[in-house]
């Protein structure tokens, strides 16, 4: 968890891949497997099948997210994205409820939703389910329903599959486009940085005409996503005035504003005539009752300090003032983002003074609710947990233990509290709940990693290292877990008590990656 408030990443990676993925939308998986980086290029005349199947845009989708998971603009933050899945669990099960998910989509389909450290306002999908929220996009909504409505949206691209139809009808630009961004990739290689400038352009020639043909969905498109999307979201309970809302938030932001910081404009792009249409379906929809705004505030305050960590930026947002005529909400996003940006500033005085006043407004306020309260409380176990106090991040988290196996922030934080203990019981019991949330949740890196180090705290090094394995396997870096695997089975040879049931299951995983592997290889049918 601490791990995910550090190390700021540069600015421009997120675009810099986000350009190059999508160009990726546009081939189909045999050009992605690992055999392209052996300089075998597709042929100009190549033609991609006109059935694109779902199974192929799964593959697709999972070879881009594990591209996605290793970039340090990919933000695993656990209390920031749970808070997002509160809104894409709800859109999810009315989707499903409606039948605008086909079985086959169901069971091959990813259907994650997943954080990018960029300051633009932009959300997108992904072949194969996946849909990226910058965190720019949740900094700027003032309401879970203006949220929510954009995460509607981008999920009905992916149930009406839109990004697999527009697939089929760009399919010799996406040759033309993938073949670019590969010849300048293996120019750059073979250059070793002398025609560094030349590769570049060639590249970047290829993601321009990659964006600009894939990622601008038809107008029909737009229409149908808004239209179901508007179903989706009223059926999950939000405001259904949350899309209207958000519609005039972008229009008069586009006006007032065109820095290029509203990239989804560029792929979304507005008309009037949909933010007409958004208006008038609010006649037939059924009223909702209103629902506290400060969860949704805090969740803002913590978005705009992760989405730029330097210490300039942080110490702008410590430096920040309160002030009290203004709506408690705004005070919130306030008192939260100076008591974050002071616990990463390690300023421990000003973080405790910005957290009472947090939990304060959302104690003290009628408007509030207990997840609102609970947002406030883990970012002062963090803050506990930064200082080195977990006997205190522990006091903290008392009130929320009984919710850790459904809650991951909780659990993962309950877990970093526990490292710090001597108790054998607190650690064994702590390694299980871990164990049985991993068997659950097997592509949860950062659950692997304090498994592994519990594990090796309680002496078990062959376990530490199977989990260690296992987060490289979340991640889709497969060299990684072998050489972690490789090294469990020397230590395994050597041990003079040597844990059999532990040592098979390494035997076992690394026939697991060969098999994953393999798949990876071949062409989806």
């Amino acid at each position: 968890m601490a791990d995910a408030l550090k190390n700021p990443a540069p600015r421009s990676r997120a675009s810099r891949w986000m350009a190059l993925l999508c160009a990726a939308l546009m081939v189909s998986p045999p050009a992605l497997a690992p055999g392209w980086a052996q300089n075998r290029l597709p042929g100009l005349g190549d033609q991609i099948s006109d059935s694109f199947g779902v199974g192929t845009e799964a593959k697709l989708g999972e070879q881009i997210m594990r591209q996605i998971r290793v970039d340090p603009d990919y933000i695993d933050d656990p209390v920031l994205l749970e808070y997002v899945q509160s809104l894409w669990n709800p859109l999810l099960a009315a989707a499903r409820r409606r039948g605008d998910i086909e079985a086959e989509l169901e069971q091959k389909f990813g259907w994650e939703i997943f954080l990018v450290r960029d300051r633009s306002v932009n959300a997108f999908a992904l072949p194969g389910g996946y849909v990226g929220v910058h965190l720019g996009l949740i900094s700027m909504t003032a309401t879970r329903d203006e949220l929510a409505s954009v995460l509607a949206h981008e999920m009905t691209h992916v149930t009406q599959r839109h990004i697999a139809r527009g697939m089929v009808n760009s399919k010799r630009q996406s040759i033309m486009s993938v073949a670019a961004i590969i010849l300048g990739v293996l120019a750059a290689t073979r250059s070793n940085g002398r025609a560094g400038d030349g590769a570049n352009a060639v590249i970047a020639g290829g993601q321009a005409l990659a964006v600009q043909g894939q990622l601008n969905f038809s107008r029909d498109m737009e229409r149908e996503a808004d239209r179901i999307g508007f179903l989706v979201m009223s059926d999950a309970g939000f405001a259904p005035g949350g899309m209207a809302a958000m519609f005039e938030k972008l229009d008069l932001a586009s006006r007032l504003n065109d820095s290029g910081g509203y990239p989804y404009l560029r792929s979304h792009p507005l008309s009037t005539e949909r933010i007409g249409e958004a208006r008038g379906r609010l006649g037939a929809a059924a009223p909702v009752a209103p629902v506290s705004v400060l969860a949704h505030s805090a969740a803002q305050g913590r978005a705009r300090v992760l989405m730029d960590t330097r210490a300039t930026a942080l110490e702008r947002w410590e430096n920040q003032t309160v002030v009290p005529s203004q709506p408690v909400a705004d005070q919130l996003i306030t008192a939260y983002s100076k008591g974050l940006a002071a616990t990463l500033r390690r300023d421990w005085a000003r973080a405790d003074e910005a957290i009472d006043l947090a939990l304060g407004l959302v104690r003290g306020s009628p408007r509030s609710d207990a997840s609102a309260e609970r947002a406030v409380v883990l970012l002062a176990v963090e803050s506990q947990l930064e200082r080195g106090n977990p006997a205190r991040a522990t006091e903290l988290l008392k009130p929320y233990v009984d919710t850790a196996a459904e809650s991951r922030p909780v659990l993962l934080l309950a877990a970093q509290a526990s490292l710090a203990s001597k108790d054998r019981a607190v650690l064994q019991s702590m390694s299980d709940e871990l164990q049985t949330w991993t068997s659950l949740h097997p592509k949860d890196a950062p659950a692997w990693v304090l498994l592994s180090r519990l594990w090796g705290q309680m002496g078990f090094k062959l376990r530490a290292l199977r989990a260690e394995a296992e987060s490289r396997i979340a991640l889709g870096d497969y060299n990684g877990a072998v050489d972690r695997l490789r090294a469990g089975q020397r230590l395994a040879k050597g041990a003079r008590t040597a844990d059999f049931i532990e040592a098979s299951v390494i035997d076992a995983r690394l026939r697991d990656i060969e098999r994953l592997r393999r798949l990876d290889e071949r062409p989806e049918g």
